[in-house]
């Protein structure tokens, strides 16, 4: 399958090798939660404050933890990378980053803490049949993902990979979701929507309230300007209520994110998929239930 960008109607659903972009959605619904843990668990905090960064909030472990695959690299390659983030806040993070640990030490870390977190969360379930049969599945996915053009998923695939089978699944999931968000970038920059407007836009359809999004620490100056170059492309009404064009253009980067996340999916094919997605109802469940993570995020899951 050739992967394009808005070429196609609201009408396809179906990839040539057989998977709906449905059951694509719905794959990265159930390994996101399964990938997140990394950035809300105990463990995870405790690793990164024996490293020396600050734990009152998640941000100065989370832009390590996130960007340490690309190794030693400034906040411009890092706001490049992760987009959405305010450039401001990026530095904040990213400028100590590397002189409080190296890149190689992070990713030793983020392998400890999350060994630690799922064997909190799941206990002796780490090691049963299910869960090896769910890592082998979910790592041939990853493993079939093209990552040309796609920064964070290819540094992720290029790390070695862990021999456990429940550290095998979050590093495949790592390298999935990363996949499926280089592409959503490159969906957002085809649609003409800067990192401040993609967020703008998103909130306006109710992927997530304007609060949550001001986590990304843009100014409410910023978020204005924004709103006003929405508006003036008939996006966003005067009131900054989305339009019908703007939901029509959101639709479109949506589709396009999961036609551009399908070709790991397809590769293992239908039969395969469901599967594995029946494998990992447990443990999405699992996670959900441990409470780590937040009722709201930026991501929009089951609401686009």
């Amino acid at each position: 399958m050739a992967e394009c960008i808005g070429g196609t109607s609201g009408a396809v659903a179906r990839q040539d090798g057989g998977v709906e972009l449905s059951r694509v959605r719905q794959m990265w619904h159930l390994l996101e939660p399964l990938h997140a843990v990394l950035y809300y668990a105990p463990e995870a905090f405790e690793e990164a404050a024996a490293l020396g960064y600050g734990t009152q909030a998640r941000w100065p472990s989370y832009f390590p933890y996130r960007a340490a695959p690309l190794g030693a690299v400034g906040a411009e390659q890092v706001t490049s990378a992760f987009y959405s983030f305010s450039p401001r806040m990026v530095a904040e993070h990213i400028g100590p980053a590397w002189r409080v640990a190296s890149p190689e030490a992070v990713l030793a870390a983020r392998t400890r803490a999350i060994d630690r977190a799922y064997r909190a969360i799941f206990g002796d379930r780490v090691d049963s049949p299910e869960f090896a049969e769910a890592a082998a599945l979910t790592r041939r996915a990853a493993e079939a993902a093209h990552t040309a053009g796609r920064p964070l998923a290819a540094a992720n695939a290029a790390l070695d990979w862990p021999q456990a089978p429940h550290l095998q699944l979050w590093h495949a999931a790592t390298i999935l979701r990363e996949h499926r968000g280089d592409g959503h970038l490159a969906a957002l920059l085809v649609a003409g929507l800067d990192p401040a407007e993609a967020l703008v836009s998103f909130a306006a359809i109710g992927a997530a309230s304007v609060e949550r999004f001001e986590s990304r620490g843009w100014s409410p100056r910023e978020w204005a300007d924004a709103r006003d170059r929405l508006g003036a492309r008939g996006l966003l009404d005067e009131g900054g209520t989305v339009t019908e064009a703007g939901r029509d253009l959101r639709h479109r980067v949506e589709q396009d994110t999961d036609r551009l996340a399908a070709g790991p999916w397809q590769s293992l094919g239908p039969q395969a998929v469901g599967h594995l997605a029946d494998l990992l109802g447990e443990f999405w469940v699992a996670v959900l239930g441990s409470g780590l993570l937040p009722s709201e995020t930026t991501l929009g899951i089951g609401k686009v």
